[in-house]
């Protein structure tokens, strides 16, 4: 893949550059600043970015800005929230496009180097990789939605872990259950959502973001 890093912080932006490349993938460009990280998205158009959210010049949220703006310039960017905050009015900003492509981690939650490239991936392929802390987050302050309502406890918590990224046999894996049964309530909860397949859209990922827009 060719990967856009925007990180302020030497350290981590090195690391992470070296790691990437490790894996077989090209940093085409890196990004120090707001300005910075909208110029190298919008100048590279990479199958993926990893953007922080608070930058130079104000380290207040010129990362998530750039990103927000880069999609609306070149809809579908894949790009991948890397920060120690959650932003949620610029998070489900992020998210109401409705195309995916999105991710959003917490710093402290990324343990490995696989689960790290692994979500980037998936952002890359158009799909979402969320922390479940950002997560609770966005669900803590939305509003209701009659559609999710529908669902019963169980497809909540598939649904939720949908949102992390999650394959069914890992969702059936971490609630127990077989993959036929996960299958089950995916297409219940497709069903429940209004979500059909018409050959154009993932009904995963518009299930996700259903979900975290929550509205």
């Amino acid at each position: 893949m060719r990967i856009v890093v925007a990180e302020d912080l030497y350290l981590l932006r090195d690391g992470m550059v070296r790691l990437l490349e490790a894996y077989g993938h090209q940093v085409v460009a890196t990004a120090t600043t707001g300005p910075e990280t909208l110029d190298a998205l919008l100048t590279q158009r990479p199958d993926v970015a990893v953007v922080d959210v608070r930058m130079p010049p104000t380290q207040s949220d010129e990362g998530l800005r750039a990103a927000l703006d880069a999609r609306r310039r070149l809809p579908g960017l894949p790009i991948l929230i890397l920060s120690q905050h959650v932003e949620q009015l610029y998070a489900r900003e992020l998210l109401a496009d409705g195309t995916g492509g999105i991710g959003y981690f917490l710093k402290e939650s990324v343990f490995d180097a696989d689960q790290f490239v692994d979500a980037l991936e998936r952002v890359a392929g158009g799909g979402t990789a969320m922390d479940p802390a950002v997560i609770a987050k966005l669900l803590s302050s939305g509003s209701s939605n009659r559609r999710l309502e529908r669902l019963t406890e169980r497809e909540h918590d598939v649904l939720g872990l949908m949102a992390e990224g999650l394959s069914n046999q890992a969702v059936g894996q971490r609630l127990f259950l077989s993959e036929s049964a996960i299958s089950k309530h995916t297409t219940s909860i497709f069903g429940k959502l209004g979500i059909t397949d018409d050959g154009n859209n993932n009904r995963r990922v518009l299930a996700v973001l259903t979900y975290l827009n929550n509205a």
